[in-house]
């Protein structure tokens, strides 16, 4: 029997990242990061401003290329992977929420959530009722046809977590997902996050500065010095 463990949903192996400042300084943000989440683990980022949380998250997501180390998702390296396949992997492997939702303003709600599987070629019908079925789940089934401007900030902030979810990915990165929210309505819409997260056995991967809200995941990895530091 093989003792090699299955692959993990998120795996982060030795990344490392530096920019030059503009005045011939090189600052080193990321010095060797490496962590791993399983199958429906949530884990959360903490750090000080500036520690390198975001600039993690663009490389964990395809969107900007580490210096050195590997990033895996569902088993496949990112580094490895051709335009074409990392463009395949990020619609349909991973899922994405930002603080501010980045919901296209002349599409409805139901539109928004669909268009990741009509990018991803989804016949239109079924897409259109996948898109459905998800945002029933977040509670909004009443403001299909609503667009983002006749929703509230967090009627958006739950339109774009259907969004993240409705291709079933195995992984969603959230860049401060309720930092634009105020704190009942924060606290409402990382719950969602969290429980349909779990529901649907995808692991999650959050930046928050909330120290509260993190306290609810499986994980709390604080990066300082470049370094994450497993704290739960």
């Amino acid at each position: 029997m093989s003792n090699t463990l299955p692959a993990a949903a998120l795996e982060a192996d030795g990344i490392v990242k530096s920019f030059d400042d503009g005045a011939g300084r090189v600052v080193h943000v990321l010095t060797g990061v490496s962590f791993r989440l399983e199958v429906g683990q949530i884990g959360a980022v903490i750090g000080a401003s500036g520690s390198g949380k975001s600039t993690l998250l663009q490389i964990l997501g395809g969107l900007d290329a580490a210096d050195a180390g590997t990033v895996t998702i569902a088993g496949r390296t990112l580094s490895k992977l051709s335009d074409t396949a990392l463009g395949e992997l990020r619609n349909k492997s991973l899922g994405f929420v930002y603080q501010f939702h980045h919901l296209l303003p002349e599409f409805t709600a139901l539109e928004n959530v669909a268009m990741p599987l009509i990018i991803g070629k989804v016949p239109q019908a079924e897409a259109l009722a996948r898109a459905r079925a998800a945002l029933e789940t977040v509670g909004l089934a009443e403001r299909l046809e609503h667009l983002p401007s006749q929703l509230s900030g967090g009627e958006r902030q739950r339109t774009a977590i259907a969004r993240a979810m409705v291709t079933h990915p195995a992984c969603i990165l959230a860049d401060e997902p309720t930092g634009n929210l105020d704190h009942e309505t924060a606290g409402e819409i990382f719950d969602c996050l969290v429980d349909l997260a779990r529901r649907e056995k995808c692991a999650v991967l959050i930046v928050t500065h909330d120290r509260e809200l993190a306290g609810k995941c499986d994980r709390i990895l604080q990066l300082e010095n470049g370094r994450i530091l497993v704290q739960k």
